[in-house]
């Protein structure tokens, strides 16, 4: 539980809304907090650019965070994009130039007010935490730092439409439908006037298409992916950069590689968390993240010289073995500490022999399964929010619908912390098939704890830029490499290699059912990034989490998230339910009600890729007085053979009356998907 810290070294007040005009002379909307005296004594700025709503969506978790960044000497500028929010402007897609264009004269526009010192700051989370890596890019000449948390450095890696080359079916479609509802929600009338207000919402409205229609118009790595990923050229970026992630969060890859590419000034830190900002993160523990980025831009904001540049380039915390469940609401372990990525390391070889893994090489023998469908629905999250059962199930029964193969129990703990590697050798009686690797760590008693995986589509075993088909019962050469992780795999435990042709809902399914033929022997081997079992952290101790005063809102209902799974036993047919807090019923200060519904149902029948459905409802209703509107997003993603089919339908009411329904349905051809 973070502290909660109302007594700050200056005084904090708040401008509530003041607009910012673009050189195309677009408003865009902003909420300030800054020190009562910074006219007098000018602070530096600290910017964060987001689409979802200042003044209601992200103002309980902006409370705090912005006035304990006010109250220690700082700006905190937090603006709505293009079209959103009570900016004006229509929206767009994601990450597009425009946005990066736009930040760039917000930070130029914040460096000019009378109450900056010139010096501006960027940070953000996930959509945020992409725009500061994006926007740092162009090199606004104010910028001097920033801190991306939860993001990534390549769009088609490592974001929510596509994961190994393959359609995340995960995540794509329910984002695609929340991004519908978003770029179609009203200004709020108290900001933009009412008079203005519905014109607005109207024109967002008709201006709005849904996104995976794009998305799946890109199926390979082309220069739609590569424009805001800035993998393409980190030596474009050249303020410093402080990158964090959690093992929890779907997007945590990125933090080492932008410790190794990024020739600016850097830092990486990497926690146990879900998808949320340190100090109130789960799993725990949390951190004093507030006080760590205090440091961060002290130092390069206000030149103070407080030895965080002398300390590790790397902190992460390594987990310590733990039984599998769906929910942890902590991760027992330590930090331990580099200065490079990637960090000292040995390499502990395990050989794929017969259905074990060995420490040396042995005889060649060959494997077959046939991929059952709903392999993969103990999986959990992609991307863990730290929520309700966001962690992976047991992989018991995963495991029983894959190819597996078992070390000895192990003489002594396994640390492992960076990137394994699986080098295997394997042909497919189809030319289009996937693979997904798992490592799993097994208990005496059998139980299975997910440790880290990759899918991988096998027509991208060589490029995701120029993917070709496979040559069925054609053997073929395939390293994977699974995600970044930190753990503890312990003595007397098992390390567990497991291999599947199918991953619902992760990853989309192949066209058609799919036998793989894995070899194992000399060549195909399980490499494992192994670090000192007595390395620790010689950073400065993390203090303990910190916060400003909540927001006073009030809560009519909670939200409710949760997953279930149902299976027929008669049809063969399963659906998984996911509710992502849904339900919620809130009060602001300013008196709009807000109310959310959020549902997604995966399905699949056994025996049948070409049955995979995904459908989401999302709903959002605000009301304040006599002003009363509702939004209704729905979207649906379908196959056969040869396509993919989209269904969108989006509604909006103003007082129960229908003002807007608009519909879209387009197929899609797969390529090589």
């Amino acid at each position: 539980m973070a502290t909660v810290v109302g007594d700050f070294p200056r005084a904090v007040r708040v401008i509530e809304n003041t607009w910012i005009t673009l050189s195309d002379g677009t408003r865009l909307a902003a909420k300030i907090w800054l020190p009562d005296d910074a006219e007098h004594d000018p602070v530096p700025g600290v910017l964060e650019f987001l689409p979802y709503r200042k003044r209601d969506g992200t103002a309980a978790r902006d409370e705090l965070l912005y006035p304990y960044l006010a109250g220690h000497g700082y700006a905190g500028v937090r603006v709505d994009l293009r079209g959103h929010g009570d900016s004006e402007g229509l929206p767009e897609d994601e990450y597009t130039p425009q946005e990066q264009a736009d930040g760039a004269e917000v930070i130029a526009w914040i460096a000019e007010q009378p109450w900056c010192t010139g010096a501006v700051g960027m940070h953000g989370i996930s959509w945020g935490g992409f725009n500061s890596l994006q926007i740092a890019a162009l090199r606004p000449p104010a910028l001097r730092a920033i801190i991306t948390l939860c993001s990534t450095d390549d769009r088609y890696s490592d974001d929510v439409h596509y994961k190994g080359g393959l359609v995340l079916g995960l995540d794509m479609l329910h984002w695609a439908t929340y991004m519908l509802l978003a770029n179609a929600e009203p200004p709020d009338p108290e900001m933009v006037g009412a008079d203005r207000w519905r014109d607005l919402w109207l024109g967002r409205i008709d201006a709005s298409q849904p996104l995976a229609e794009i998305w799946l118009e890109h199926q390979r790595r082309d220069a739609y992916w590569k424009q805001g990923s800035v993998i393409e050229d980190h030596s474009a970026i050249t303020a410093a950069v402080y990158a964090v992630g959690g093992w929890q969060d779907g997007y945590t890859n990125a933090v080492p590689r932008l410790l190794e590419g990024l020739s600016c000034p850097r830092k990486g830190l990497i926690g146990t968390w879900g998808h949320a900002w340190p100090q109130n993160a789960t799993p725990l523990p949390a951190i004093g993240f507030l006080q760590e980025s205090l440091r961060w831009w002290d130092h390069w904001l206000k030149g103070i010289d407080n030895g965080i540049m002398q300390e590790p380039m790397l902190r992460a915390w390594v987990q310590d073995s733990v039984r599998p469940a769906t929910t942890h609401r902590e991760r027992p372990g330590r930090f331990v500490s580099a200065d490079a990525w990637p960090p000292p390391a040995s390499v502990r070889d395990l050989h794929m022999g017969d259905r074990v893994l060995l420490d040396e090489p042995g005889p060649e023998a060959e494997f077959k399964i046939l991929g059952r469908q709903t392999c993969g629905l103990d999986g959990g999250a992609w991307c863990g929010e730290g929520a309700t059962a966001d962690d992976p199930d047991d992989q018991r029964a995963e495991d029983g619908m894959s190819l597996t193969f078992d070390s000895a129990p192990l003489e002594r703990d396994l640390h492992v912390l960076g990137f394994p590697q699986v080098r295997l050798t394997l042909s497919s009686d189809r030319p289009l098939a996937l693979v997904c690797v798992r490592l799993c760590e097994v208990f005496p008693d059998g139980a299975s704890k997910l440790v880290t995986r990759q899918i991988l589509n096998l027509c991208h075993r060589e490029s995701n830029e120029h993917p070709s088909p496979l040559v069925p019962g054609s053997p073929e050469q395939v390293v994977v490499e699974l995600d970044a992780i930190g753990h503890v795999l312990a003595a007397g435990n098992r390390v567990r290699l497991a291999i599947s042709p199918t991953y619902w809902p992760w990853a989309w399914p192949s066209p058609e059912p799919v036998t793989l033929t894995v070899v194992a022997g000399p060549g195909p081997l399980v490499e494992l990034p192994e670090i000192d079992a007595g390395a620790g952290d010689s950073g400065t101790p993390f203090g303990p989490p910190e916060i400003s005063e909540a927001l006073p809102m009030e809560t009519l209902a909670e939200g409710q998230t949760g997953r279930t799974i149902m299976r027929n036993v008669q049809t063969g047919r399963t659906d998984m339910r996911f509710l992502w807090d849904s339900g919620g019923h809130v009060v602001y200060p300013h008196g709009m009600r807000e109310l959310a519904e959020n549902e997604a149902v995966y399905s699949i029948m056994e025996g049948d890729p070409l049955s995979a459905e995904v459908a989401c409802y999302q709903a959002i209703e605000y009301q304040r007085g006599d002003h009363h509107v509702r939004v209704e997003a729905r979207g649906r993603m379908t196959c056969d053979h040869d396509s993919f089919l989209l269904e969108h339908r989006l509604v909006a009411t103003e007082t129960g009356r229908e003002v807007r329904s608009r519909a879209w349905s387009k197929r899609i051809p797969r390529d090589l998907v």
